[in-house]
């Protein structure tokens, strides 16, 4: 297992996200964490429509009026603190959520 810093707390604004890499077995995948009122989030960057990044590798997960989170090939919403997604070709799925745990303010994921 190994142990990924993802960034420093307080580099991670209101409505922003930072991406990181990870592996999952042999599988090289990717996750994102977020704020969105205030709290963290981290999900995999995974849509649950066909399994691509939900980004097209921007960094943008986020609808314009940063209520929401959006993949953005085939417009399926999601809800940014639950994961659920509540519009689209997907609705009532969830994305793959990531555990991460905060030390000394910073952010760290633990591969498994």
């Amino acid at each position: 297992m190994a142990r990924i810093k993802i960034a420093a707390v307080a580099d991670i604004a209101e409505g922003t996200t930072v991406k990181f890499s990870f592996t999952r077995g042999e599988r090289p995948l990717e996750g994102f964490v977020g704020r969105f009122k205030g709290e963290l989030f981290a999900y995999e960057n995974t849509c649950r429509h066909i399994p691509i990044s939900l980004d097209y590798g921007d960094n943008r997960f986020f609808t314009n009026q940063g209520d929401a989170l959006m993949c953005q090939t085939h417009g399926a919403v999601y809800e940014p603190d639950t994961g659920l997604c509540t519009r689209g070709p997907c609705a009532g799925a969830s994305l793959f959520p990531l555990e991460i745990a905060e030390e000394d303010g910073v952010l760290w994921f633990e591969e498994e």
